[in-house]
């Protein structure tokens, strides 16, 4: 393998290393009137095929340029283009700076667009000019929309769909493919994750104002990593201003949901200094936000009784409160030794705290009844039964930093060093990432009291089943069945580096691009499992519910409906003060079967190589053909436990080591300055989760569930192809249209059986294991429009739209038992629709905006019955803002006015699985932006 990646790097090294010649480079920066950046810029010289694209900092370079004078032109949509004379010497680096003017012509005459559009022509012009199939977000459109965290900012991009969690955007999904299908990076390094068992990034972590663009890449190139089936997300940081410039926000609001304020400020500074030649900026970002969520959930099961064939045989009623405090901090800094070579030091924080209270009432088993006929029916689909309840307060320690709930301590960091330096006409890049994902649940504490009790079963409507007590006093006399207290640390740290070089042949016709890169990754997750038992009564009559401090936790009506009551549940503060390590009071196990299966530690190195070429057939065609070769060496460890001895063994370290060869084409063709059209076929990859390699059991005798390992999982792998029409206005604007094909193969699924028998646990409710499945194709389309109504007379031209919609659809095979079953790919929402329609004056902004996704299949059971979906949603959001001068805005912003619950259902629409609503968030303040 590695002379293999030898060969490719020395190929495109010596290849061309006659063509470095002592000849011309041209360098320089595009700005605008407020002295920011310009990315995306068209630089060209007439007469010639040489030209360049501004990066993130407005910087251009151009190299391998024969002496002489030429005419240089600048464009960039939605500003005034540029023309300058130059004249170059052999051996010379010529740096010059363009100052560009927002407005466009008509008729000769010019119109400016002002502030409000800037942030969408950098965008725009990013996409434009990219090589690969893109959409480009950049800070000041995430900032139209009122989008907290990242993930609900990525969401309104066209064929991303996002799923939630307590009511914000947290995995994400690009054009059908699972999240685990898809990459995240900031600054063009993978972000770690802090999940336990699989490759996801939490989205919500991030703040959305920390990001200066979002970089939704649909197809990847050579020299981007493979393992983006769906696509490549990049969040890209804010880069140094070109002079001194302090932004800010400051907001509060309030959750509908619990009444409870809200809390936001973010900061930015940024300068250049020591002559220009050091950047630096900082940005800031705090969030401090308590809500909460009402749910139920139902597991539903078919039985042997004619007349009742299918019911309910677990049900949940959970209320949940949360404290989230989100913090962020990133720093940049570049810094120019001198015209040809400069380094660049991104780093970036972020952490988040959730504490989370969570009570929940359980029935369970109410299927049993229905097999013996030990019930009685009142009414059709209403039934009296014994059932087994279960009461269950969920917290954590008492003390200063767990304050009596669960602590989901989650953080991220990332930094790069990089450099960027020209050797005539060979430029070199390179750079190292040290990045590393945590989560801690520290001291987490259960405490469940369990019995029989008489029940009422009600699925008259499946839409909202419930069961309840015949007598809610019942659970009063509710018996102790355990206290425990968890500890759970997962880490993932990454050390990565890559270098590139980039060499102009063919008389600057064509470009070869050739480099490597390594990914060193290191993930462990340790949990702990402490149960305790009462060596003295806990009240003063027993153990019971009723004989410990309770409280009701009816202070709200259940969104779902105000049938849905919870009920009593032990204090949190009572759960957070039990003196558990005292020998004195309570016995002591280390439960090690409930927790040692699911510790692991894993290893994961990637060696990459790749060659490409950028070539310009002509002023119309270009094309980029290249070869990626990826190897990848994973070890793991997990443990095994003896269920007869009881004791538990670290197992052998289990190998891996595989190669792929992955080669790409992509055609671009200009049919004319703002017309494109591309293509692109591109191979891709997607590794399996760690854990599910790992052959562990956990098994849950309170759930009867199982879930289990699969070492023999492979990668997935799909060979992609993309079609895309780009329509670009000169007032700042685009319509697009394009198509996509994946050809997938070895997909990775979760099956999942309900009521099934295992050789090792016995009977269970639920058995949970991955595996691969065969072949997959998905396919679809998308189109977008952005646009102003300029042509619109008077006030109407402060109309505009953005607009976007993504039709998916998959076919599988190939997956165990459901041959014969038209099974669509998990993930794949058949429709997603953006819609956003907009007035804006000089300074008044207003904004309504629709987000919807049709629901799809998430988990495959054992047959149709057991198939698991999430379903359809639909998001409505309005935000407003007033400049009452050019540096100071005030804001208003409404989430989620529809109250869009999380719904999954379990194989048809109407029996659901369970139901979550989180309701409405407001939140105003005011933003600020002083700049020299």
């Amino acid at each position: 393998m590695k002379k293999q990646l030898h060969y490719i790097l020395m190929l495109g090294f010596f290849l061309f290393s006659g063509e470095i010649l002592a000849q011309a480079t041209f360098r320089g920066k595009i700005i605008d009137d407020q002295n920011l950046s310009l990315p995306g810029a068209n630089i060209i010289l007439e007469g010639t095929s040489k030209g360049s694209v501004s990066n993130q900092l407005g910087d251009f370079f151009i190299q391998g340029i024969p002496a002489g004078n030429y005419t240089v032109t600048v464009t960039y949509l939605g500003y005034i283009s540029l023309t300058k004379e130059i004249s170059l010497q052999d051996g010379q680096t010529l740096d010059m700076r363009f100052q560009m003017m927002p407005g466009t012509l008509e008729g000769g005459e010019v119109i400016v667009f002002g502030d409000r559009l800037k942030g969408q022509a950098r965008a725009l012009n990013q996409q434009k000019t990219n090589s690969n199939i893109t959409n480009i977000v950049a800070a000041d459109q995430i900032g139209r929309f009122p989008d907290a965290n990242i993930g609900d900012a990525i969401k309104r991009v066209p064929g991303i769909t996002m799923q939630n969690d307590q009511g914000e955007a947290r995995n994400i999904i690009i054009r059908g493919m699972a999240p685990e299908l898809n990459s995240v990076m900031i600054n063009g390094e993978r972000v770690p994750s802090a999940e336990g068992d699989n490759r996801r990034i939490q989205m919500d972590l991030i703040p959305s104002d920390m990001i200066q663009t979002i970089e939704v890449n649909k197809s990847v190139l050579p020299d981007m990593d493979a393992d983006a089936i769906g696509g490549a997300v990049n969040l890209v940081t804010r880069k140094a201003p070109n002079g001194l410039r302090v932004s800010g926000t400051a907001a509060t609001g309030v959750n509908l949901l619990t009444n409870k304020p809200i809390w936001t400020g973010g900061l930015i500074i940024g300068d250049r200094i020591a002559n220009d030649k050091l950047g630096v900026i900082f940005s800031g970002s705090y969030n401090n936000h308590t809500f909460g969520s009402d749910n139920y959930e139902a597991q539903w099961a078919e039985t042997d009784d004619a007349n009742n064939p299918v019911v309910v045989n677990n049900f949940d009623l959970r209320k949940y409160n949360v404290q989230r405090v989100r913090r962020s901090a990133s720093l940049a800094l570049d810094y120019d030794f001198n015209k040809n070579h400069s380094i660049i030091l991104n780093t970036m924080y972020n952490w988040r705290d959730d504490w989370e209270n969570r009570y929940r009432f359980r029935v369970d088993r109410t299927d049993r009844p229905f097999e013996s006929g030990e019930f009685t029916q009142i009414e059709d689909n209403l039934f009296q039964m014994r059932g087994r309840t279960a009461i269950q307060t969920k917290g954590g320690i008492d003390n200063d930093r767990v304050k009596n709930a669960r602590l989901e301590d989650q953080r991220v960091i990332n930094t790069t060093l990089s450099g960027s330096h020209i050797f005539n006409k060979l430029k070199m890049t390179w750079n190292g990432t040290y990045a590393k994902a945590s989560e801690d649940r520290p001291n987490e504490r259960y405490i469940t009291h369990r019995s029989n009790a008489d029940v009422i079963l009600d699925i008259r409507d499946p839409f909202k089943v419930l069961t309840t007590l015949v007598n809610q006093d019942d659970e009063l006399g509710l018996g102790l069945n355990e206290i425990y207290e968890s500890n759970n640390t997962t880490f993932e740290e990454d050390l990565n580096g890559r270098v590139d070089f980039t060499l102009p042949y063919a008389a600057n016709k064509g470009i070869l691009k050739f480099g490597g890169r390594v990914r060193s990754k290191y993930k462990e997750r340790t949990d702990s499992y402490d149960v305790y038992d009462p060596i003295v009564d806990l009240g003063p009559g027993g153990n019971n519910l009723g004989s410990l401090p309770y409280s009701f936790q009816n202070d709200r009506v259940f969104l779902n409906g105000p049938q849905y009551v919870p009920g009593r549940f032990v204090d949190k503060e009572f759960l957070g003060g039990l003196d558990l390590k005292n020998e004195s009071l309570f016995d002591y196990e280390d439960a090690v079967s409930e927790y040692i299966t699911g510790n692991y530690q894993a290893s994961e190195t990637i060696t990459a190589g790749y060659v490409m070429t950028d070539y310009q057939f002509n002023s119309k065609l270009s094309a980029i053909f290249g070869l990626r070769l990826e190897n990848t060496n994973l070890e793991y460890r997990g443990y095994e436990f003896d269920e007869d001895e009881e004791t538990y063994n670290q197992s052998a370290t289990v190998s891996d080591n595989y190669s792929n060869f992955m080669p790409g084409a992509h055609f671009k063709y200009d049919i004319n300055e703002n017309r494109i059209v591309r293509f692109a076929w591109a191979n891709t990859i997607a590794r399996p989760n760690y854990f599910d390699l790992v052959p562990f059991a956990i098994f849950s005798p309170e759930n009867q569930s199982l879930q289990r390992g699969n070492p023999n999982l492979v990668a997935t792998t799909s060979m992609n192809f993309d079609l895309m029409f780009e329509n670009y206005y000169e007032s700042v604007g685009v319509f697009t249209a394009g198509g996509f094909y994946k050809d997938v193969d070895n997909f990775i699924y979760q099956n999942t059986q309900l009521n099934v028998v295992d050789p090792q646990f016995g009977q269970l409710i639920e058995l949970t294991r991955p595996e691969n499945g065969g072949t997959a194709s998905v396919y679809g389309f998308e189109t977008s429009i952005q646009r102003q109504f300029d042509f619109l007379p008077g006030i109407w031209k402060g109309l505009g739209i953005f607009a976007n919609y993504t039709f998916t659809d998959s076919r599988t095979t190939g997956i165990e038992g459901r041959e014969n079953d038209d099974l669509k790919l998990p993930g794949t929402a058949r429709n997603m629709f953006n819609a956003s329609l907009s007035f804006e004056t000089e300074k008044l902004v207003l904004r309504v905006s629709v987000n919807h996704a049709s629901g799809y299949i998430d988990e495959v059971g054992g047959s149709n019955f057991e198939d698991l979906y999430y379903d359809r949603q639909t998001f409505l959001d309005v935000n407003a803002s007033y400049a009452f001068t050019k540096n100071w805005r005030i804001f208003a912003e409404a989430n989620n006015l529809t109250n869009q619950p999380l719904r999954y259902y379990q194989g048809i629409r109407e029996r659901t699985a369970q139901e979550e609503y989180y309701n409405a968030r407001i939140n105003f303040g005011v933003k600020f932006d002083l700049f020299d």
